[in-house]
């Protein structure tokens, strides 16, 4: 199979200039030092940066081996193989330390999964009549942009709010972006937020929750949090159930593509994805599930079939974002299992109306401070507050100066610095945030009776 006739991403130029040099290298000194050139080109490129001389050339060794693993499948292909490799964002990191940063489909709660999905789970039995010879579901609307989880290991909750993201967009006509945080966070009777999960119980919490809050509202930060409870109140778009494709059977997985985008797992680890360039992927990869994706689309190219997949590795990775994995291939399973675990959200129903903003914070009878602020005492007698202040902060930590306050997740206040730290000791704070005076609830002794409805 031939390499598709698309312009080479700026970083294969890159590992052009390495096969010349290495072709023309007599020695392995001049070879590593053409190896130490490329990868300081590399750094340039991606911005990359390390703390000590020690890191640095403990990331040139993995770049070193990766790039010589690109080269050689790309030389050994020769117009042979559907696919290129090149060294990306994550060709400074050996095989197991990407395993253990980027994946996250658990697969003990895959396992566990299976008697359920012959249960009481709606199970997809597909349709009479022929589905497009491609279809595109970005070329609808029906797909977000591409997001980063990161080294947190989440990618069930993107495959999930993908999958959710979808359907939202074909049966209301308004494509959202959801919180995958708040899955991390609050989805917690089986899923492990960082820590893995699956994509089923994801689509369950949201049923139980009556919906999910908006990535603005509840924004991604890469690691798990105390989930915030007033945001998971906060349901923007709702689901009415989901459904399991079943497994191995690559063509009602093509039915249910052809009506909406589908979440699926598949093994992410073997180290030609981790490098994944551009073309149609093939393989070999095991079936051995560790990661979720999303499918969005599929279509062909010189004569062989392929799914449109979106991962949430960040743009920079394949083809933006996207990669082209092999369809109708020789595996009931598909390339890297991709046909085993495929599931999808249902939709019938309206999202819930918009949801109240939050009140005012409540400081005293008389007092109070903006919604999403915390109130700190800042004169207290015999135990009773007798002034107030507001923290532009929720769940803030009040410092002892009374002038003062932190962020939960930096609690110890240096009021000499003015400054919040992680923990006792801990040499990298930030600055304290300085309280603003609190508000009169009333600015008329008239109105004072309607105090006792407060």
């Amino acid at each position: 199979m031939a390499l598709p006739k698309t312009p080479l991403p700026k970083l294969l130029s890159l590992l052009l200039l390495l096969l010349l040099l290495s072709s023309s290298s007599s020695s392995s000194s001049s070879s590593s030092a053409s190896y130490s050139e490329l990868f300081e080109s590399w750094c340039e490129e991606h911005g990359k940066s390390y703390a000590s001389e020690e890191e640095k050339l403990a990331r040139f060794r993995a770049f070193e081996d990766n790039a010589a693993f690109v080269a050689a499948h790309n030389a050994a292909a020769d117009g042979a193989s559907s696919y290129a490799l090149a060294l990306n964002a994550f060709a400074d990191l050996t095989p197991d330390e990407f395993r253990a940063a980027r994946l996250g489909l658990a697969p003990g709660l895959a396992s566990a999964a299976a008697p359920r999905r012959a249960g009481d789970r709606p199970v997809f039995r597909g349709f009479s009549g022929d589905v497009p010879e491609s279809i595109d579901w970005r070329e609808k609307g029906a797909v977000t942009e591409v997001k980063d989880q990161g080294s947190c290991g989440a990618c069930w909750s993107f495959s999930a709010t993908g999958a959710i993201e979808g359907i939202n967009k074909i049966v209301t006509g308004s494509l959202v972006s959801l919180s995958e945080q708040e899955l991390i966070d609050c989805d917690r009777s089986y899923n492990n937020g960082c820590g893995g999960g699956l994509m089923d119980y994801a689509f369950q919490w949201v049923i139980k929750n009556k919906g999910i809050d908006t990535e603005d509202d509840y924004p991604y930060l890469g690691t798990e949090k105390t989930c915030n409870k007033n945001k998971m109140n906060r349901r923007v778009v709702n689901i009415d159930s989901y459904t399991d494709v079943p497994s191995n059977n690559e063509k009602l997985l093509l039915q249910a593509v052809a009506t909406q985008p589908v979440s699926v797992g598949i093994c992410g680890s073997d180290r030609a994805f981790q490098l994944y360039s551009q073309g149609i992927f093939t393989g070999p990869c095991s079936t051995s599930l560790d990661h979720a994706v999303l499918i969005v689309g599929y279509g062909s190219q010189n004569g062989v079939d392929y799914w449109i997949v979106k991962n949430s590795w960040g743009t920079s990775w394949g083809m933006d974002g996207y990669i082209h994995m092999l369809r109708n291939g020789d595996s009931s399973q598909g390339v890297c299992g991709i046909n085993m675990l495929p599931s999808y959200p249902t939709k019938t129903s309206p999202n819930p109306p918009p949801s109240p903003g939050p009140g005012p914070t409540k400081c005293s009878l008389l007092t109070y401070c903006p919604a999403g602020s915390t109130c700190c005492c800042s004169w207290r007698v015999l135990g009773l507050c007798l002034s107030w202040s507001c923290c532009e902060l929720d769940n803030a930590v009040c410092c002892k100066d009374h002038q003062s306050c932190c962020p939960h997740d930096y609690p110890v206040c240096d009021t000499n610095r003015k400054q919040c730290f992680k923990a006792n000791g801990n040499s990298t704070g930030i600055q304290a945030i300085k309280r603003k005076d609190a508000l009169l609830k009333h600015g008329s002794w008239n109105n004072l009776l309607d105090l006792w409805d407060v």
